[in-house]
């Protein structure tokens, strides 16, 4: 297994991490993506361990906190050879301040997924969304206090714009506190707008990507072809609406490329997919999604050989979209504003 720097600090990762959205399913958008209880969880997290994958994603939000009250159950007896990454922001209560990125809800919520988790600390704590109620300044300031109380280790967010991730590193450098070293987002061969501005800003930043929906959202699964329907296990037929959109007839010419370069290589559509995103500029960590031992094992076949510079051309221009602005005009200065590359 390769492991990578995380961003500008000197944690290293695994380059794929196992997520954690299919423990539980304490509800029904959650049960769409899995079930997984503490006996196959445990033996998802064994199999894990032996190919060198010891990092571990969840959140509070996940099935209402039973992810990682089951990843705390699976690693237990041995935290100290595991990282666990976890998040929250997102609402967890009918009370007013039981969402957002106030002071008064990252404490308490990072205590209440120490106790889910049974552990003292945190190795990577990311904010899910962006709070524009709370000041950046409260924000950083409640998770500055934390790393340095030792609950946690080292702070990332998700799904932040690039202004509110800059303003946040700003903030950070302005006072001397903990930065943001992760961006967990959205990336996929059939999402590649992480590119346009919040990879330059990764670069420049020293801000590692640690990916999310790497086979967009259920779509790059090999399940999906044109004339064919949906399979009946797809997540698709109950949270389609929940995740990124993409038009169908995208999605197949992506797949068909990805099918030519199956045949010439022996992998399958998720091993090329994830294989093709952990050779991008800033990745640090793909995180893989896997409902029982044998999606997951498929999925760790993503790692030991690469992609041609041949095959990542072809995929690259299957899935090439047109940008929107400003991008598209600064991509005409690009002698002077070039796209990050490998």
């Amino acid at each position: 297994m390769e492991f990578r720097i995380l961003g500008r600090s000197g944690l290293k990762v695994p380059v794929l991490s196992l997520g954690t959205g299919t423990f539980g399913g304490a509800n029904e958008f959650f049960r769409a993506w899995g079930n997984s209880g503490v006996p196959e969880a445990t033996r998802l997290v064994d199999i894990c361990l032996e190919a060198g994958v010891n990092m571990f994603d969840t959140a509070d939000i996940y099935s209402e906190g039973e992810s990682e009250k089951i990843l705390g159950a699976a690693i237990a007896g041995r935290r100290d050879k595991v990282l666990i990454s976890t998040k929250a922001t997102f609402k967890m209560g009918a009370g007013p301040n039981e969402v957002g990125s106030s002071r008064y809800h990252l404490i308490r919520a990072c205590e209440a997924s120490l106790r889910r988790l049974k552990t003292d600390y945190i190795d990577l704590y990311q904010m899910h969304g962006f709070d524009g109620l709370t000041p950046v300044e409260e924000t950083l300031s409640a998770l500055n206090d934390l790393v340095h109380s030792g609950k946690v280790r080292y702070i990332g967010c998700s799904n932040f714009s690039g202004w509110h991730l800059m303003k946040s590193l700003d903030v950070s450098d302005r006072y001397g506190w903990s930065r943001y070293v992760a961006h967990q987002a959205y990336y996929s061969l059939i999402g590649r707008e992480y590119e346009w501005e919040l990879m330059p800003l990764g670069v420049a930043e020293g801000v590692g990507c640690v990916v999310w929906s790497p086979l967009g959202w259920g779509r790059l699964t090999g399940k999906i072809r044109r004339n064919q329907p949906l399979h009946k296990e797809s997540r698709l037929h109950k949270t389609a609406d929940f995740g990124p959109p993409v038009p169908n007839e995208f999605v197949y010419n992506v797949v068909d490329a990805i099918d030519g370069i199956a045949e010439e290589t022996g992998k399958t559509v998720p091993q090329i997919a994830l294989n093709w995103l952990l050779q991008r500029p800033t990745v640090a960590n793909v995180i893989m999604g896997a409902r029982n031992e044998e999606q997951l094992r498929q999925n760790l076949g993503a790692v030991g050989w690469n992609l041609t510079a041949a095959q990542v051309a072809k995929l690259d221009a299957a899935s090439n979209v047109t940008l929107a602005y400003p991008y598209w005009h600064q991509r005409q200065f690009g002698e002077r504003n070039p796209p990050p590359t490998p």
